[in-house]
């Protein structure tokens, strides 16, 4: 039976690890990668099969894959010392057989560009050099890039993604779920001119290779947006996509303007091509897919019919509300069929508040594109995370997507940041 580490033995090694471990492997043997009998328990289109690389992770947010084909795992919170896992499939398999862990700080942001490992905690931005097989060279040393992002314990993740001029940009969520005057309080109205702008519920720009930028030193790129957690650079028309969580609780809060029912589906959760400058309107407006229109807040004095953001920035894709997009990765690899080319993945986390609706969401959706737009409808590609549909409908799920990163050879992995946190990884066959 091949080695399956426990994260709870191999962490404690890490104190004495120093430099060596990231330097003593050798090189990957071809791979020979066959999807698990049961395609991981996930349901896929035809000729597409799964296996899960590795299991029993703590809590794995976003993830990156060297061309060597290692991964590197950002944590949600810090397990036995140590926040960020470094994997290695040492007999080419497919499976994780060796597995090393540094860093001591959580997040979520995870990115390889130029030589460089990013990561991100919920308040600072940091940077490990790698080496020529992209292995980091001193695990214990990396360069602070950004220090004292603002965080107030709701929204926090700061999710990161490089662009190709030398640019960084930070996810700075919003506070607050409308910016009323008394968060999620029913009938409280949102606060005039609502201060969260000047901080947070936006994208802030930063220089790549400039240490210990402070918050005040970068650029507010684009405001609006109430929290991003997946974002990344289309390649295409080399611009910024982000998918925002759309806010809560309209019933909740107007009960006598909203339904359970629309409450449950609405506001959109919106995907955004974002340019420097823009402004998608958060909390001023929503985006109701329904309509297709921008909708006036009722926080603000809207009624769910009357319209508003005028000067606000309009959705490139709509998505049913509430299903929490925490992953988005623009697809590039020569693996999958062709349709799936220059086309966006999104990793859906999941909801918590369409009752008394069914929950909804735990899956990995595919949208098209063409010309570095999208075009059509939006379909589900990876679906069954969850367990079973009646562990869907009542948000029980076993595993809820959250990290999307490709593999050298064009497959698709997904991170699941349960407490028995999965790695999956997405093969076509045919």
């Amino acid at each position: 039976m091949k080695n399956r580490v426990l994260l709870s033995s191999f962490l404690p090694a890490v104190a004495v690890a120093g430099l060596l471990w990231f330097n003593s492997y050798k090189p990957n043997v071809p791979p020979v990668v066959k999807a698990d009998a049961n395609n991981a328990g996930l349901k896929l289109p035809a000729g597409f099969g799964a296996l899960k690389v590795a299991e029993n992770v703590a809590r794995p947010r976003h993830i990156a894959v060297t061309p060597e084909g290692d991964i590197y795992v950002k944590l949600n919170r810090v397990a036995n010392g140590s926040g960020i896992l470094f994997m290695h499939d040492a007999n080419g398999d497919g499976k994780i057989d060796e597995t090393k862990a540094f860093g001591n700080y959580g997040g979520t942001g995870m990115y390889i560009k130029d030589g460089y490992l990013y990561t991100s905690s919920d308040t600072e931005v940091f940077r490990y050099k790698l080496n020529a097989q992209n292995k980091v060279i001193n695990p214990n040393a990396p360069e602070k890039i950004v220090t004292g992002l603002i965080e107030r314990g709701e929204h926090e993740s700061k999710s990161i993604v490089l662009d190709n001029a030398g640019n960084i940009y930070v996810n700075v969520g919003a506070y607050s779920n409308s910016c009323q005057e008394k968060d999620r309080e029913k009938g409280s109205m949102g606060r005039k001119g609502c201060p969260i702008l000047d901080s947070a519920g936006g994208i802030w720009q930063f220089k790549a290779n400039k240490l210990n930028q402070k918050y005040g030193d970068g650029v507010h790129y684009a405001q609006g947006l109430r929290n991003v957690v997946g974002l990344d650079w289309n390649q295409q028309d080399n611009q910024l996509f982000v998918m925002q969580h759309g806010r809560d609780q309209l019933h909740d809060i107007f009960p006598d303007m909203f339904t359970v029912q629309q409450s449950a589906i609405l506001p959109a959760e919106c995907m955004y091509a974002i340019k420097k400058g823009d402004n998608a309107g958060w909390p001023y407006i929503y985006y109701d897919q329904l309509q297709g229109k921008k909708i006036l807040a009722p926080e603000y004095g809207g009624d769910g019919k009357k319209e508003g953001g005028e000067n606000a920035i309009n959705p490139a894709a709509a998505y049913p509300g509430h299903l929490a997009p925490n992953g988005l990765l623009f697809y590039t690899g020569n693996m999958f069929p062709e349709k799936y080319k220059n086309g966006a993945f999104v990793a859906f986390h999941g909801s918590w508040n369409r009752a008394p609706e069914p929950q909804a969401g735990y899956f990995v959706v595919f949208q098209p594109f063409k010309n570095g737009k999208p075009e059509g409808k939006w379909e589900v590609f990876a679906d069954g995370f969850s367990g079973s549909p009646e562990k869907t409908a009542s948000g029980r799920a076993e595993h809820r997507p959250c990290g999307l990163a490709q593999g050298p050879d064009g497959s698709l992995y997904v991170t699941d940041d349960s407490k028995a946190g999965t790695v999956y990884r997405i093969i076509y066959h045919k």
